[in-house]
């Protein structure tokens, strides 16, 4: 099994920047995609980026395109996101996730999650 600990968040003002961080650790070799997920209370939880484990595939939902980058160390089994141009909308738990299956946009395709960390954007 993976276990995936996220860190990195907390309060930053519109147009701030933060970088969540993600540590992986287990059977860290059979995963095959990362993704970030967010859910803000009273809303279902909505997918943020993905990466694929190797190679260069990369995708982001359309609210975050051009702001969040998603980046992984493989040899440090770490995945990361930066954010930048945060707006008060960011405002959620992010979650990271590992798939065995595949990678992409769907919360279904994710076997392993980590616990969430904070990420406020207030004024």
């Amino acid at each position: 099994q993976v276990q995936l600990v996220e860190s990195g968040g907390g309060l930053v003002q519109p147009g701030g920047s933060l970088r969540l961080s993600c540590q992986a650790s287990g059977r860290t070799f059979s995963a095959v995609g990362m993704g970030w997920f967010r859910q803000a209370p009273g809303k279902e939880r909505e997918f943020v980026a993905a990466i694929r484990w190797t190679g260069t595939y990369t995708h982001y939902a359309d609210s975050v395109k051009g702001r969040f980058t998603i980046s992984r160390d493989n040899a440090k089994n770490t995945l990361f996101l930066q954010m930048n141009s945060l707006k008060p909308e960011d405002t959620a738990v992010y979650y990271c996730a590992a798939s065995v299956v595949s990678v992409g946009s769907s919360s279904h395709l994710y076997q392993y999650w980590g616990q969430g960390t904070q990420v406020t954007v207030s004024s």
